[in-house]
């Protein structure tokens, strides 16, 4: 556009309203995070009928992966890692990996930069796997340390 000063754009856009503006996303996921551990904390997943059943646990008796979350999510924010670990061991260690990523991505956008995670096929066959193990020892008669 002919006759528009754009300079002027640019010195508002490198303010701190921009810098605001880009932690909004991640303060927005960790908004959601901390609301849903509340109500998990809140309410207890000890206590039948505030949540549905694992599908997969009530037709054949097997522990899924995310069997055991809620109890493990409710012992985590209760301080009790213990509890947490013998409820899902695989939740604790997803919790801890989404503190590291949301903390490199907030770092991140306050530096103006993006937030990239490129996982190939060979990281996300690892992740499946070790979740495949997770499961299968978890229903084993030696893996009963790992029942929620």
């Amino acid at each position: 556009m002919r006759g528009v000063n754009t300079d002027s754009r640019r010195v508002t856009q490198q303010g701190t309203g921009t810098v605001l503006g880009r932690l909004a996303v991640p303060a927005g996921v960790l908004a959601a995070v901390v609301g849903a551990f509340a109500y998990v904390a809140a309410v207890d997943p000890h206590e039948p009928g505030h949540y549905p059943v694992c599908p997969l646990l009530q037709v054949t008796g097997l522990y899924c992966p995310g069997c055991g979350g809620l109890r493990s999510a409710h012992a985590f924010v209760h301080g009790d890692l213990a509890a947490a670990l013998q409820n899902n061991a695989a939740a604790v260690l997803g919790y801890l990996a989404f503190a590291v990523l949301w903390t490199v991505w907030v770092v991140r956008a306050a530096r103006g930069r993006p937030m990239r995670l490129d996982l190939g096929p060979l990281h996300l066959w690892t992740l499946g796997t070790l979740l495949l193990v997770f499961t299968v020892v978890r229903n084993l008669p030696f893996g009963g340390w790992l029942h929620p």
